[in-house]
């Protein structure tokens, strides 16, 4: 195909307009100038066109060529993706770093993965054998938890022709001659490209019907999300948004992770990287960077590609999801993307909407909230894609655009809370603001997984803490005096979940993770707490001589004495219970 060249005219920041040609295509990639920058098509007039450049464009000058690559912004798949950091258009960091340092230089159109690496393997197709797209053809151990399923490509479907025996091969490599019902013979190797804007292509959706584990109770307690399901982390600075994510990340029970850092300030990035790579998976003790990919486009980059970045980041995990892995990202945040937005609109003239976002800046939400989902792949294998979402609003304000377009796409919501941080009430996710729509859909798996009493237990607690909220405001205007017992022991039993259960510390090892089956317990213990109690005040007993026993601070540091394999201790606190309140009984007949 011959190739498409023009010349540019002018140069806005990353927003270059081009001339001499209009055979370009929309959202083709495109080299830049003399040093072979990256872009992309965003733009085509009858005598211009207008490209993104994804890296910075200082010293360009009009006059320079632009030379099209036939196809659109794409992907590079294959085995040697997990592990790796990349930049928000899919260089890898280290591959860079070692050519040119720690200031990267511009133009360096690196391999996205090593295409010299040889790689064991295992190829299950056969020859005379009919392949279609997405059918698993070969296997490759990348790293030490994840296997790699090697998938036929796009456009390729036919016979197979040609197949290479076990060993060692290269990811551009043929593995399979495939003839097609036409004639026409395709090459398949380990090596795909995919456009990053194109959603990949599933057999089904699945309705979604379990959650993502995250072992932190106020999530799967109380705020569930659904494997497949999304997530809105909205909170200002300082309330713990990156801390959140990081949690997940290592506990939540997907097979792979990809953590996209988004337009985040480079020393905080530098920390996740830095983090990410000492972590050790908690469930195979293996790194966890071996089911990891990690995107860094750090505010300092150029805007372009902090755009571009979520859209690499979901193209990957649509990938892992094709194989049958359950994947997770987490996408810190959202709001830098919608700057890059803003920046661009306005560069390229655009009417601006609200607080000078661009008019589509719902529907580019949404498409990448979209593409979450449980799926049934054309191979026959189920995966998932779960979308995590930082909002960063400036000055913790909700009302803004970014973060209410976010509501109107995920359903779920967890609003951190500066007051909660700043009394190190971490994870800091308000209860009464916050909400997951998933309860519903989740219900019959923890009915038939948890217990079919953990409903019921979970409204009691929901409750409680909203009955606290009411009553609080009558603390806050008169005082707690006026109350009478029951009120009172409301309040208390609401403490106690408070502490000793909603709040978390991610440096305690029995408390960083809890499984579903002691966080249940854990709510029944203090269900259990508050009917014994309450049978006490119905007797006229004064609710400050059960405070007085300290059975209370005893419920609230449970989450400590007792281990995730040690649940058997959890019925001893019911049974203090109820000799702490037999003997208040006793002592208050005599």
């Amino acid at each position: 195909m011959e190739q498409v060249r023009g010349t540019i005219d002018g140069i806005n920041g990353p927003v270059v307009y081009v001339t001499g040609s209009k055979e370009f295509g929309m959202l083709q990639m495109v080299h830049v100038g003399r040093e072979g920058l990256i872009g992309e098509v965003i733009g085509v007039q009858a005598d211009s066109t207008i490209v993104q450049v994804y890296e910075s464009t200082t010293g360009l000058t009009p006059g320079e060529e632009v030379v099209s690559t036939g196809m659109p912004m794409s992907a590079t798949l294959g085995p040697g993706i997990l592990g790796n950091i990349f930049d928000g258009i899919e260089r890898p960091l280290r591959v860079l770093e070692a050519k040119s340092g720690a200031f990267l230089d511009r133009g360096q159109n690196t391999h996205a993965i090593d295409s010299a690496r040889k790689w064991d393997v295992t190829v299950t197709a056969k020859v005379g054998d009919t392949v279609k797209p997405g059918d698993i053809i070969a296997t490759v151990p990348e790293t030490s938890l994840i296997t790699h399923r090697v998938m036929v490509p796009d456009g390729v479907a036919g016979r197979v022709e040609t197949a290479v025996p076990d060993g060692q091969y290269t990811v551009e490599e043929p593995l399979l001659s495939v003839r097609a019902d036409n004639g026409t013979v395709h090459t398949v190797t380990m090596q795909s490209k995919w456009p990053i804007r194109t959603m990949r292509p599933v057999a089904r959706r699945m309705p979604i019907s379990r959650p993502l584990v995250t072992g932190q109770r106020v999530i799967d307690s109380l705020l569930p999300i659904a494997k497949g399901g999304t997530a809105a982390v909205p909170g200002g600075f300082g309330t713990g948004k990156t801390m959140t994510q990081h949690q997940l990340a290592k506990w939540c029970d997907a097979d792979i992770i990809i953590y996209i850092g988004c337009g985040e300030r480079g020393n905080e990035m530098t920390q996740v990287l830095e983090d990410f790579q000492k972590l050790v998976d908690p469930k195979s003790g293996k790194p966890l960077m071996d089911r990891t990919v990690l995107i860094a486009n750090t505010s300092n980059m150029p805007v372009a590609a902090r755009e571009a970045s979520i859209y690499t980041g979901i193209t990957l995990a649509e990938y892992y999801r094709d194989m049958g892995y359950h994947v997770a990202i987490m996408a810190d945040s959202t709001s830098r993307w919608a700057e890059a937005l803003r920046e661009i609109s306005g560069r390229l003239e655009e009417m601006p909407a609200e607080e000078g976002f661009p008019a589509y800046l719902a529907s580019r939400l949404s498409g990448f909230y979209e593409r979450a989902g449980y799926v049934k792949n054309r191979n026959g294998s189920e995966g998932s894609v779960s979308i995590i979402g930082a909002v960063s609003p400036q000055g913790g304000d909700f009302s803004e655009p970014v973060t209410q377009n976010t509501k109107r796409f995920v359903r779920c919501f967890w609003a951190l809370d500066k007051e909660l941080a700043y009394a190190r009430h971490y994870p800091a996710i308000n209860w009464l603001t916050s909400y997951s729509e998933y309860m519903d859909d989740l219900a019959e798996w923890y009915e038939e997984n948890v217990s079919p009493q953990f409903l019921k237990t979970r409204a009691f607690i929901a409750s409680l803490l909203q009955q606290e909220s009411d009553l609080s405001e009558i603390v806050k205007l008169i005082g707690s005096d006026v109350l009478h017992d029951e009120q009172k022991l409301v309040l208390e039993v609401a403490r106690v979940i408070r502490l000793g259960f909603l709040q978390q510390n991610a440096y305690h090892k029995s408390d960083t993770y809890v499984p579903l089956d002691k966080q249940y317990q854990m709510m029944e213990v203090i269900e259990h707490l508050y009917q014994a109690v309450r049978e006490i005040v119905a007797l006229s007993i004064p609710i400050g001589q059960v405070k007085d026993t300290g059975i209370f601070d005893e419920i609230i540091k449970m989450k400590y004495e007792v281990g995730n394999d040690e649940l058997e201790k959890l019925g001893g606190y019911m049974e203090r219970i109820d000799s702490l309140c037999a003997q208040i009984k006793a002592d208050n007949r005599d």
